[in-house]
């Protein structure tokens, strides 16, 4: 008879817990943050991304003003600098869902050689399906941008659908790509690749 108990209940913590890893901790977004996340998010890097704040005073402005219900991060090197950012939203409990957001390497020089994308990603969704005990982790990319689609997709994520001139950058209406993991999916398919690519990466920082 297949197990019929009621799934663990689901707690949201007031602020965003940090969450820290071997190469990578996220911490919680702060005002201070907002001059070097400005400068991440006016970079070429971030133009797939939607539009930045205008000034700095508005980045300072968007950050106080975020809702609770987000977990707002900056990537940070263990024992070296911020060099990026990721978020989690729209956290829904009831239907046991969230959207992963606003994930951007900002300094690639600094985390050349560190497998900081991976981990960072690997703790976001250690917090989403492993302690809220989430279904279902979705997001959009724009269609603009195919290497972040490929990326996401071989760690597990699935095409679920696009929405049309969904964003608006640089002047042009760019598709949304709609991609989504399930609870299981992680557990079989995205944590395996992830372990994996850790591993590759401990073994290059081994060897330097």
């Amino acid at each position: 008879m297949a197990d019929e108990s009621p799934p663990p209940s689901i707690k949201i913590p007031d602020a965003a817990p940090e969450l820290t890893g071997e190469f990578v901790r996220l911490r919680s977004l702060k005002v201070e943050d907002a001059e070097i996340t400005h400068r991440w998010r006016l970079s070429a890097r971030a133009r797939r991304l939607n539009g930045a704040a205008a000034s700095l005073e508005d980045q300072r402005r968007w950050i106080s003003n975020r809702p609770p219900g987000e977990f707002n991060y900056v990537i940070q090197l263990i024992d070296g600098p911020p060099v990026g950012m990721l978020s989690l939203v729209d956290i829904d409990t009831a239907n046991r869902r969230a959207e992963s957001a606003r994930f951007l390497i900002g300094d690639e020089a600094a985390a050349k050689g560190t497998p900081a994308a991976v981990e960072a990603m690997k703790l976001l969704y250690e917090l989403a399906f492993d302690r809220l005990h989430l279904e279902r982790v979705y997001g959009l990319i724009a269609a603009s941008n195919p290497l972040m689609i490929k990326w996401q997709k071989y760690l597990g994520m699935k095409e679920e659908g696009r929405q049309r001139r969904h964003f608006l950058i640089d002047g042009e209406f760019v598709d949304a790509v709609n991609l989504g993991l399930l609870a299981d999916e992680y557990r079989a398919v995205t944590l395996p690749r992830m372990t994996a690519l850790l591993a590759m990466g401990r073994q290059r920082a081994a060897g330097d």
